[in-house]
């Protein structure tokens, strides 16, 4: 198990040494929204409200949930077809009563009620998709070696700004050496 250990600093280490800096991003996780909450999508529910604050990112998937026998929802091109709820040309069609909608690229989409006076009432979606956020560590060559030569890093000072991955990072780096001994 030592021997894994020490060759995976070893191999940290090399890495590091080949490149200006060793990068890790790490994307955040899907969020699943089920659109309009308890009460799905239906004009009782306030749509608006329900979406105001919300964050869609790429990779999160949106649910609807109504009743098919008297609704349907459609995707629609255009703000003009949007705000008209003009829903002659949908570029896609929801009709299950539960759909799973992945939002796969950025930018915005629209969903309406495939009904004129629903949606008319206010029983539609501008869903506007943010870039999926990642998190990327940096660990720079001489941070690797120090803590390979230096042994366990020591705590901070209270005048040093640490963050959470930059912590986690030393200190699986310094576990790693302190096995390796």
């Amino acid at each position: 198990m030592k021997k894994i250990l020490l060759l995976s600093m070893v191999v940290l280490c090399v890495l590091s040494s080949y490149s200006p800096s060793f990068r890790w991003r790490l994307a955040e996780a899907q969020v699943h929204h089920v659109v309009g909450d308890d009460r799905g999508w239906d004009e009782s529910c306030d749509i608006a409200s329900w979406s105001a604050g919300r964050v869609f990112r790429v990779g999160d998937f949106i649910w609807f949930t109504y009743s098919a026998a008297v609704e349907k929802i459609v995707e629609l091109k255009s703000k003009e077809e949007f705000e008209s709820c003009d829903s002659s040309n949908p570029i896609g069609m929801y009709t299950d009563g539960l759909d799973k909608v992945l939002l796969d690229r950025e930018g915005i989409r629209y969903f309406a009620s495939g009904n004129p006076e629903s949606c008319k009432k206010g029983l539609k979606l501008p869903v506007h998709v943010m870039p999926n956020s990642t998190v990327e560590i940096e660990v720079l060559p001489s941070a690797i070696k120090a803590v390979s030569v230096a042994g366990p890093v020591s705590p901070p000072s209270d005048s040093t700004l640490v963050r959470g991955p930059t912590v986690l990072l030393f200190s699986g780096l310094s576990f790693l050496y302190y096995l390796a001994l």
